[in-house]
């Protein structure tokens, strides 16, 4: 009962200081304009633009918010310093279990999702505030985004390996093999795979929806795993996530933008390592490997089959807006996916 109270209690505090600071977070981003100054139009060759725009609405996107992932992380920051204050004014044990930060499970999942944030962060600003081609995310600035993202990527790795001693990876109803230096680019793959899938981002509630399903599903898997912290830093950000997504539903206050998705995505493939479940990622995170596959399958398609298109249009959600599926439906089924294949990966976790 003590180790629920710990998770779900939280869990309840960062969605209600979510909720909270959002009519706050609001104003400033609409007083400053934050959002983007050029529409995606403009990175699409000329022949898909007439297409692209049937089904984006072009005028949102250059008048709504693209900084609303602030939201998450923030909230999670205030909710540590709301327990920290609760604890040193009522000390009591419930009070002080309730403490979620430890050097063993985690200092480094909170520490990516801070630094990891204020990198998507600088990306949104740059196409905010930026002049000339870095309002247009030049392919420039993506290698540049690439190459922080491998830095801090490495820094990540180097401590699993070095600090925390990981070096296997554990398949499910076989064991763990050992990795040896290979952990490290075997980390690196993962971590931008998952960077990858931020593309998700591109229809209103779709991104907080699968993003609040996945990270539910971690903090069970955490819990049953004793790992009690770690569920509980995870309770934590579906909490904001909630928040965030209590706003984002259509028509959205704010998107997700790069501080939400680049913190969520690279902090959720630390989680994924410290649990031991990397390889049913693909399951529990499903719709966002789908999307970021679909990517994929597209430019080889294009490169290698002289222009042809498998889709529509990539990512896949855009496949189906281009099919005629309204945004909700398309959102709503995402939502449903996400849930149904997040089950299906602590249910695995629990059972291998």
């Amino acid at each position: 009962m003590t180790n629920a109270i710990k998770i779900f209690l939280p869990a309840v505090i960062s969605f209600i200081v979510g909720i909270l600071l959002t009519p706050i977070a609001t104003h400033y981003f609409y007083k400053y304009r934050m959002w983007r100054r050029i529409s995606r139009n403009n990175n699409l060759p000329e022949k898909e633009v007439p297409g692209f725009a049937k089904i984006h609405d072009c005028n949102a996107e250059i008048s709504t918010p693209r900084t609303g992932g602030m939201i998450i992380w923030i909230s999670v920051i205030l909710t540590l310093a709301i327990i920290s204050l609760i604890d040193y004014l009522f000390v009591a044990d419930t009070t002080n279990k309730m403490y979620f930060i430890s050097r063993s499970q985690t200092l480094l999942p909170f520490f990516t999702l801070i630094v990891a944030s204020l990198i998507g962060l600088g990306d949104d600003f740059l196409q905010i505030f930026g002049r000339g081609k870095w309002t247009t995310d030049p392919i420039v600035l993506r290698y540049i985004k690439i190459g922080i993202i491998l830095l801090l990527g490495l820094i990540i790795s180097f401590w699993f390996y070095f600090k925390l001693g990981y070096t296997e990876l554990y398949i499910p109803w076989y064991g763990f093999i050992n990795l040896g230096y290979f952990f490290i680019p075997f980390f690196l793959l993962i971590m931008v795979s998952l960077w990858s899938s931020s593309v998700i981002d591109g229809v209103d509630g779709l991104s907080g929806g699968v993003l609040a399903s996945i990270f539910t599903a971690y903090t069970l898997i955490a819990f049953f795993n004793g790992q009690t912290d770690l569920a509980t830093f995870c309770a934590v950000i579906t909490g904001s996530t909630l928040a965030f997504l209590w706003f984002n539903i259509p028509p959205a206050r704010f998107y997700m933008g790069e501080t939400g998705m680049i913190g969520l995505t690279v902090t959720l493939a630390v989680i994924a390592f410290l649990t031991d479940t990397v390889l049913l990622l693909p399951i529990i995170a499903f719709p966002l490997f789908i999307t970021s596959l679909s990517d994929v399958i597209q430019i080889g398609s294009r490169k290698l089959r002289n222009g042809k298109k498998v889709f529509l249009f990539a990512p896949l959600h855009h496949h189906f807006e281009a099919l005629g599926w309204p945004k909700y439906k398309v959102t709503m089924r995402y939502w449903i996916v996400g849930i149904i294949t997040a089950i299906l990966g602590v249910i695995i976790s629990l059972i291998s």
